[in-house]
């Protein structure tokens, strides 16, 4: 299938061969106009992590140079990726699209002078890596990490939490939610409205620990009861009913 640069191509040789007049080549260059700006990337160099130093990473993808292939091997990151379009990637060069994307908000069209690929690629791929990522590691926030909900662990926590001050000596985590505003639906607009942010958001949950990792996470929901996300269930398995089997019982009082 022809882009709509390549048809506006064909359009003005035609009309220069005068196989169109004025008024056909202005309605058919108007019907083929396309609604996305053309950004211009064939002159930009591609991605190069070897010619960036450490302050350029850091600011960029908020990683020093050298830990980048530290966290590309904890989190398993492939050799490469490759989109339904069948457009290729390294895959530390899908990282940093990826680090880049959420380390400030910016658009996709700030990346492309880094980075040398045009805007629907780098959606692509920005969103390929975080597919695989939360596909290979969701099993950390869903279901039950024994590293970081341990019974030891959670001593630990409450006691850091008592010793700052606080009124009840068996919390060991705070239940913080959080709307992602998104963008309007075609469909079932009402299922993901919020009236109180009055934008169309999903809402998450989770169980904060005071060492800032998250220990649980639940959603995304839609129009949903935020103050009973956590009374029956957490993600993929009941939290309430692991505390009581697995927990037991601190200092004589039941964590919370």
């Amino acid at each position: 299938m022809s882009s709509f640069h390549e048809v506006q191509e064909q359009l003005l040789l035609s009309y220069e061969d005068g196989m169109l007049d004025e008024d056909e080549f202005l309605l058919l260059h108007e019907q083929f106009m396309p609604t996305n700006p053309n950004f211009s990337y064939e002159e930009c160099d591609r991605f190069s992590l070897d010619e960036m130093n450490d302050a350029e990473c850091l600011a960029e993808f908020r990683f020093r140079k050298h830990d980048l292939q530290i966290l590309s091997e904890v989190l398993q990151i492939p050799d490469s990726f490759r989109c339904y379009q069948r457009s290729v990637v390294d895959g530390m060069e899908g990282l940093c699209i990826l680090l880049r994307r959420l380390s400030y908000p910016c658009r996709y069209s700030d990346m492309i002078s880094r980075f040398g690929l045009p805007v629907p690629v780098l959606s692509m791929v920005s969103n390929d890596v975080l597919d695989f990522i939360y596909n290979t590691h969701r099993h950390r926030i869903t279901q039950r990490n024994h590293n970081v909900l341990n019974p030891a662990a959670l001593q630990i926590y409450s006691n850091v939490i008592s010793g700052k001050g606080a009124a009840l000596h068996n919390c060991f985590g705070f239940v913080d939610g959080t709307v992602r505003p998104v963008c309007r639906p075609g469909e079932h607009q009402r299922v993901i409205y919020n009236g109180h942010k009055r934008v169309h958001a999903l809402k998450f949950q989770c169980v904060a620990l005071p060492n800032g990792l998250i220990g649980n996470l639940f959603g995304p929901v839609g129009k949903f009861c935020r103050e009973c996300l956590y009374k029956e269930r957490v993600g993929d398995f009941n939290f309430t009913m692991f505390l009581t089997r697995h927990i037991g019982r601190v200092k004589s009082e039941r964590l919370m």
